[in-house]
């Protein structure tokens, strides 16, 4: 092996070019060649390169901190990319629908029939006491039975290469932007790539989710018009949003733009109004009526809700879907699986107590050192406390918090995430990442090709949202033949 990789230790982890034995994965040796070819001082003049690209386009997220002051923050893309066999990821995708399949069909019977509650597989005070299950929906069913219409899986490959579930992101999951901005950026400034390698392409996500969305109006219309509904420039997202609507070609609204009459929604335009039959919605439940629910909110539609029971507007991702994008939820999706489609898990996913279990929480507690404990409903990285590497005071704290409510926490095993090679300022070394793909539910099921990898710059870290200091790759699943 070159001397390029002399100093690289891939010892501890997975790591997805280079073996606990030194040797580069098969997948790994054509890119191999070509860092190893420009060498360090060239990368890190591509990686300048790409930083000015992503500033061009205007690639960026918004951060918040402490005191409610937002910052606009470059996205962090990292030119060293994820390489993963086409012949693994075919296994991966399979797992994806399946999972998806099966929160799908358990969200429709949480709402109506409520038979695995019945049947005993998950106990219904789990679903009952959550904050996230809406009495309102009960009764209904969206088109095609679809409530989580865009998933986010985060995946990541623990010790032994494996992928595992770590996450389901079923309400507002957000990223897929900043996946196909990658690949354009990429494509620009290191094209010898994809000369070299058969990448799967991932530009046809935008078609999948116009169609998505046309699959999911409740009436048949020969003119079918769509809209996605922001809550405006300051949200962290709001890059994605204004991409996405770009990208598919339909309005980029926000609440104040939309009305509701004779129970169909309209929207306000200069020729007058313009009935909607799709809404793609990047607002929280709470805030889309606030005649049903937060009486306050400036950001939804009033009245649609009941167009929306009515089946009048199609609202994408159906309001209640959170129900199932609850981490105490998660422990039980592989029960659901095997419940509602007969067949085991594709993909496995990470063990999770609950500590809202009082034998599962003794145990959490006596062993908080080894644990990563989790809020059930938080998302961004916020809240959780990694065990091993926690302070005494961090984890005092964490079990006031858990005795003072025990159903908003989980406990995870610390997963050794795999590493690919990332940039530093001096070297190159690895770096934690996981993955996360979208899949996109109506009539039809499409998982795109990879996912939006995310990483943890700073060395040992395994946080790797952006709004913490993580970064971003890009993904290529490469034919296996190359």
């Amino acid at each position: 092996m070159s001397d390029f990789w002399k100093n690289y230790d891939s010892k501890s982890t997975f790591d997805g070019y280079i073996s606990k034995e030194k040797k580069l994965r098969s997948h790994a040796k054509i890119i191999a060649g070509i860092l190893e070819k420009y060498g360090k001082k060239k990368l890190q003049e591509i990686e300048k390169n790409c930083q000015s690209t992503i500033s061009a386009r205007g690639i960026n997220f918004r951060v918040y901190a402490a005191n409610n002051r937002a910052e606009e923050k470059k996205w962090p893309l990292d030119i060293i990319p994820r390489i993963i066999p086409k012949s693994q990821w075919l296994k991966v995708a399979k797992g994806l629908a399946q999972r998806v399949k099966a929160l799908n069909l358990f969200i429709d019977d949480v709402y109506n029939s409520k038979k695995i509650f019945k049947d005993k597989v998950i106990p219904k005070e789990l679903i009952f006491n959550s904050p996230l299950y809406l009495k309102e929906c009960e009764g209904f069913s969206p088109k095609h039975k679809a409530w989580s219409n865009i998933s986010g899986i985060d995946l990541i490959k623990n010790i032994d290469g494996d992928f595992l579930v770590l996450e389901d992101n079923l309400r507002v999951p957000s990223g897929v932007s900043y996946m196909l901005e990658n690949r354009m950026v990429m494509r620009d400034i290191f094209p010898e790539l994809f000369t070299r390698y058969k990448v799967s392409s991932v530009h046809q996500y935008a078609n999948k989710l116009y169609n998505c969305m046309t699959e999911c109006i409740p009436k048949k219309t020969t003119n079918p018009h769509m809209v996605l509904l922001t809550p405006g420039i300051y949200n962290s997202a709001y890059f994605e949003h204004s991409f996405l609507a770009e990208q598919m070609g339909i309005a980029l609204v926000e609440g104040k733009d939309l009305f509701v009459e004779n129970d169909h929604v309209y929207m306000k335009t200069v020729k007058g109004p313009l009935k909607v039959d799709c809404i793609y919605r990047r607002i929280d439940d709470n805030f889309m009526d606030p005649k049903v629910f937060f009486k306050g909110s400036l950001l939804g539609v009033p009245g649609v809700f009941k167009c929306w029971r009515k089946g009048n507007v199609g609202i994408i991702n159906a309001l209640g879907t959170g129900v199932a994008d609850d981490k105490a939820v998660y422990s039980y999706v592989n029960k659901m699986i095997i419940y509602y489609l007969g067949e085991q898990p594709i993909i496995d996913q990470v063990e999770t107590l609950l500590c809202g279990d009082k034998k599962n929480r003794d145990h959490v507690i006596d062993n908080i050192s080894k644990y990563v404990v989790k809020p059930s409903n938080a998302s961004g990285g916020y809240g959780i406390m990694i065990g091993p590497k926690a302070s005494k005071f961090e984890k005092e704290e964490m079990i006031k918090n858990i005795k003072k409510n025990p159903r908003n926490y989980i406990a995870q095993p610390l997963e050794i995430l795999s590493t690919v090679p990332t940039i530093t300022p001096d070297n190159i070394e690895p770096r934690h990442l996981d993955l996360r793909p979208f899949i996109l539910t109506g009539k039809s099921t499409y998982v795109t090709t990879g996912g939006l990898t995310r990483v943890a710059l700073k060395k040992g870290s395994t946080i790797v949202n952006s709004s913490q200091g993580g970064g971003s790759k890009d993904t290529l699943i490469v034919d296996s033949r190359n």
